[in-house]
């Protein structure tokens, strides 16, 4: 499948420069199905495969929040990147996941042509599933190229989804808790 990337990169080059062979350009095919590759390759995982057992019980029934992880994505609708920050939090009850496997999750939602609405429901009903656990919350921050350098062309844009599963959602206490270990006391625009 590379191999016919390579040829369909190529053809593009041909298109937009003219020069697909020239020196700076020769390998760029190559390049380009590899990083494509890449950056799509969560169509070819599962979950199950992410977490690999990593589901203990755990008498925990408090929330657990992990922070700022790094978000890479494609915008499925013009093929250019989005980068921004995830935050993801449950609220066990009676199982929790490892930690380092919610930003795995969040990786392998992210590493599929992919909208941030659609990508930020995926990781929360992905948690819930896994877990079943009293709530799930998620927020997505990122920065659209597809924004930035293009079209209305606003590069201090950020968009914000988030989706909130659960207590999350039914109790202002549980939601307001979350937000609050977020951003902080003084909170956010989606505390407003």
């Amino acid at each position: 499948m590379t191999d016919r990337i390579t040829d369909l990169v190529r053809s593009l080059l041909a298109e937009l420069d003219g020069s697909p062979d020239r020196e700076g350009l020769a390998r760029t095919p190559d390049r380009v199905a590899q990083s494509l590759r890449f950056l799509t390759s969560g169509h070819g995982h599962t979950v199950e495969e992410v977490l690999n057992g990593a589901v203990f019980e755990e008498a925990c029934d408090e929330i657990v929040l992990v922070k700022d992880i790094e978000v890479y994505s494609l915008c499925e609708h013009h093929l250019l990147p989005f980068v921004g920050k995830a935050q993801v939090a449950y609220l066990p009850r009676g199982r929790v996941i490892g930690l380092s496997k919610i930003p795995r999750i969040v990786d392998l939602f992210a590493r599929r042509l992919q909208i941030q609405e659609r990508l930020t429901v995926e990781i929360a009903k992905a948690i819930e599933k896994a877990t079943a656990p009293a709530g799930v919350g998620v927020i997505v921050e990122a920065a659209h190229l597809c924004m930035m350098m293009r079209g209305v062309e606003k590069q201090n844009s950020v968009a914000v989804t988030s989706c909130m599963l659960g207590r999350f959602r039914s109790d202002p206490k549980t939601r307001s808790e979350f937000l609050t270990l977020v951003y902080g006391r003084r909170g956010h625009g989606l505390l407003s």
